[in-house]
């Protein structure tokens, strides 16, 4: 009776949450329209502070574990030269998932044709923000003040400043040692931590889907259905069918096996819209349901939230594909592998700027030629797609992880298969996969 009790904790009532927040949001919408008191104090007061309070409470876990997480998996290689090893490979996966996500874009919304005879005369001017050149973005990656950079929550900077961090824990003989010690120990109280706030999450996504379909019009919907639905099925696709292929393909783990297991953190990452505020579940699912050690997870995830954007590549594939249909313009062979090159590259280019995907969606808009304006369009549909993008985003950041952690053989294979692996917070002893296994 425990066991189903803790087990509805962790995806039932979440969903439950969700659900009842989703009625709620609809009941308020259709029968207090026009109630001032219930819009000033129960969705401008209560849903959206205790919306704003769930994810803070997860956002103020984000720097401290992966910092922690990652100086402790920095710390426990015993050679460096797999750092450089497991970087390649992890980020050469994302770009590749990234690729493969925009082409399926492309793909289908030619074959579909959402935009055909869209009117497009409510378009209203997009002024985009400019996005920084890549070199900018590299020599962003290393910060010059690491406590300035923990305060503004700058992920690469955060990264770079721990891997040198660990590093030089490896690599100080005795007081490393006593260091990394002490690393460890943070890293058990702070996924603690993340056990504890796990437990208001069914309130935390019934305040924040409450608050969206409070002011979410279905119209906005229907006036865009060909564009929704060709984007949500090619999201769920690529979630569902890319990424299992890819899994089966590079580790032989089981597809359905992996996707049980990701249900609460493709919860929470639909819930919130945020890579980064799912940073502390999906580490957890990571580590403890997935079997992955942490020295892999703790490099793996946090870049993954950081430059890892497949479903907002989609979203700029089905989108360029969308606007061009709707104003008519045809685009050629070599404008759709603009389209493709462009994207990937800025998934990375554009990493930790607010906005990010409007930003390399006007980015790509101009690189072949389509007006900029269309975007306000699609703009009144996107705060939903994008719950979808960001389950999309962090599924992709757990494939790649399990592919590299187990081509490293840095992965427990009995965790991964074991069902109720981590649903009792039991403590994951990772070893060494033989070859053979």
């Amino acid at each position: 009776m425990n066991t189903d009790k803790k087990k509805m904790s962790l995806t039932g009532r979440v969903i439950l949450g969700m659900l009842l927040g989703i009625l709620t949001g609809f009941i308020i919408r259709s029968l207090f329209a026009d109630t001032a008191f219930v819009h000033e104090y129960i969705v401008n007061g209560l849903f959206d502070v205790g919306g704003k309070i769930f994810i803070a409470s997860l956002k103020m876990l984000v720097v401290p574990l992966v910092f922690v997480s990652l100086v402790c998996g920095t710390s426990s290689l015993k050679d460096i030269s797999t750092l450089g090893r497991l970087g390649g490979k992890t980020v050469l996966f994302y770009l590749v998932t990234t690729a493969l996500a925009i082409t399926l874009a492309l793909t289908m919304g030619t074959i579909f044709q959402p935009g055909a005879g869209a009117d497009l005369s409510a378009a209203t001017t997009f002024a985009s923000k400019e996005a920084p050149s890549l070199g900018d973005v590299i020599v962003g990656m290393f910060p010059t003040n690491p406590i300035s950079s923990m305060a503004e929550g700058n992920t690469l900077q955060i990264i770079v400043f721990a891997i040198l961090f660990g590093v030089a824990i490896s690599a100080a003989g005795k007081p490393g040692e006593r260091i990394a010690a002490l690393f460890v120990d943070l890293n058990a109280v702070i996924m603690k931590l993340v056990a504890l706030l796990m437990n208001i999450a069914p309130y935390g996504v019934f305040f924040l889907m409450a608050k969206l379909f409070t002011g979410l019009g279905l119209d906005a919907i229907y006036n865009l259905l060909g564009y929704f639905l060709v984007l949500s099925a090619t999201l769920l696709l690529h979630g569902l069918v890319t990424y299992s292929v890819m899994l089966k393909a590079f580790s032989g783990l089981s597809p359905i096996v992996f996707l049980k297991k990701m249900e609460d953190a493709v919860m929470f990452a639909f819930s919130t819209a945020s890579s980064n505020a799912t940073i502390p579940v999906t580490m957890e699912t990571a580590t403890k349901r997935l079997g992955v050690n942490n020295k892999v997870a703790s490099f793996t995830v946090p870049l993954g939230a950081t430059i890892n954007m497949d479903g907002t590549a989609i979203m700029q594939g089905v989108a360029t594909v969308f606007i061009a249909q709707a104003f008519n313009i045809d685009l050629t062979m070599s404008d759709y592998l603009a389209v493709i090159m462009t994207a990937t590259l800025a998934s990375i280019g554009t990493a930790g700027v607010p906005g990010v995907g409007l930003i390399m969606l006007a980015m790509v808009l101009n690189q072949v030629g389509l007006p900029v304006e269309g975007i306000a369009l699609i703009m009144g549909v996107d705060r939903l797609l994008d719950m979808i993008r960001t389950a999309v985003n962090i599924t992709g950041d757990s494939v790649v992880t399990c592919i590299v952690a187990k081509s490293e053989n840095e992965m427990n294979i009995d965790v991964f298969n074991n069902p109720k692996a981590g649903e009792k917070d039991e403590e994951v002893h990772f070893h060494t996969l033989k070859q053979n296994s």
